[in-house]
C-alpha cells in the first residue's frame, strides 16, 4: 500500500522542505536519503548552513541559510511555506518538513512557521512535530536518516551503498585551474590531518600523522604530490606539512574541495568532514578514527579502509599498508 505522503511518479513534483544538520559529514550521510525523496517524486527545498549550497551545487536543489535568530529563522521558514503553498495546495494538508537536527529548537521553530514536520522522537519535542518517530539506536547515522525517510514514503528500501556526491562542473574547472597553477602532477595523495570536536571529550587528531607524511616521499612506491586544503582555523596547523614538503591550498571551498578529491589517487584522513567527502565522490579513503566509534560514524562507501576506532590509534606501517592498497585498487580500476 502506497504511503499517503509517497507522490505518484505521475504526478509533478510536491514541494518538501528539509532541515539540515550542520556538520559537513551528517549532511553527507544524509544525501542518500535526499536523492530517494527526489526520486520519489518531492522537489526539495533545504534548509542549512551556507557551505551546503556549495557542497551539493552539483545537485541543482535550493538551499536557504537561516538567520542566527530565532525571529528570522521562523520568518524564514513562515515565506517558504507561504511560497511553498501558493505552488501546491495542498501542502497544509500533509507532511511537508522533514527534520533531521534532533534539537528541540530546530521542531520549535517549524511548529511556529506552522510547517506540519517529521523528526525523531527526541528532546521532548514530540508535540512540536506532526510525525514523531522513535529514533533508532545503536545504527550508523545514516541510517538514522534513511530509516526516517522510510516513515514519511511508508517502504524500506534497502540502505544505499554509496553517498553518491555530484560534483558541478564550474568546480571541477576550479579544481583543473588550481592544480595547473600550482604545477601539481596528477595522481597526487590529499591528506586531511584535521578534525572538528570532539568524540567523547577526546582528540580526534591522530598523533602520528605528521611524522608518517614526513616520511611519505621516501616510501617505495608512495612518492607522490601531497595536497591539503585546511578550512578556516587550520592553516597553521597545516604550516608542519607544508614545511615536509606537501603542497597547501587554502580558502578551498566546499564543492572544489570535493572535485580536488575526485582527482587523487587517494585520501588519508582524520575522522572529520573531508572525509566523508572523499568516500562521498567514491576516492579511495583511508580513515583513521583513533576514539571514534565506526559502527556509528565511518565514512560510508565501498572503498573505505578503518583504521583504529575505540579508543586506538593505528601505527604508520598499517595506515603505509592501507594507502599502498588504495594506490592499487585506484590502479586497477582505472585499467578496468
Amino acid at each position: 500500500m502506497t504511503s499517503p505522503n509517497r507522490p505518484s511518479n505521475s504526478a509533478a513534483p510536491r514541494p518538501l522542505i528539509v532541515r539540515l544538520r550542520n556538520w559537513v559529514g551528517d549532511v553527507l550521510l544524509g544525501l542518500p536519503a535526499l536523492t530517494r525523496l527526489e526520486a520519489a517524486g518531492y522537489e526539495l527545498h533545504l534548509v542549512g548552513k551556507g557551505w551546503a549550497r556549495d557542497l551539493l551545487a552539483g545537485h541543482g536543489w535550493p538551499v536557504h541559510v537561516p538567520p542566527k535568530d530565532l525571529r528570522g529563522r521562523v520568518a524564514l521558514l513562515r515565506q517558504l511555506r507561504r511560497d511553498l503553498r501558493g505552488r501546491d495546495p495542498g501542502f497544509d494538508r500533509r507532511l511537508n518538513t522533514v527534520c533531521f537536527p534532533y534539537s528541540f529548537s530546530s521542531a520549535l521553530e517549524g511548529r511556529l512557521a506552522g510547517l506540519r514536520s517529521i523528526g525523531h522522537r527526541y528532546e521532548g519535542r514530540s508535540l512540536l512535530l506532526a510525525r514523531a518517530v522513535a529514533r533508532p539506536q545503536g545504527v550508523h547515522e545514516l541510517e538514522v536518516y534513511w530509516q526516517l525517510t522510510s516513515a514519511l514514503l511508508g517502504n524500506d528500501d534497502p540502505l544505499p551503498r554509496a553517498l553518491g556526491l555530484r560534483v558541478a562542473p564550474p568546480h571541477a574547472e576550479q579544481a583543473r585551474a588550481l592544480l595547473a597553477a600550482r604545477g601539481i602532477a596528477p595522481d597526487y595523495l590529499m591528506l586531511c590531518p584535521f578534525s572538528g570536536g570532539t568524540w567523547s571529550g577526546q582528540d580526534k587528531n591522530w598523533p602520528g600523522f605528521l611524522s608518517w607524511a614526513s616520511a611519505v616521499d621516501g616510501a617505495p612506491a608512495l612518492g607522490r604530490p601531497l595536497l591539503l586544503c585546511p578550512g578556516p582555523g587550520e592553516e597553521a596547523a597545516a604550516e608542519a606539512f607544508s614545511a615536509a614538503g606537501a603542497v597547501v591550498l587554502t580558502g578551498v571551498g566546499l564543492g572544489t574541495y570535493a572535485a580536488l578529491l575526485q582527482g587523487a589517487v587517494a585520501m588519508v584522513s582524520n575522522d572529520t568532514g573531508p572525509g566523508h567527502m572523499a568516500a562521498a565522490v567514491a576516492t579511495p579513503l583511508v580513515s583513521v578514527l583513533g576514539p571514534s566509534d565506526p559502527g556509528l560514524w565511518r565514512p560510508w562507501g565501498e572503498r573505505v579502509a578503518i583504521l583504529g576506532g575505540h579508543g586506538r590509534w593505528p601505527e604508520a606501517h598499517e595506515v603505509q599498508a592501507a594507502v599502498l592498497d588504495a594506490i592499487a585498487e585506484a590502479g586497477r580500476a582505472r585499467r578496468n
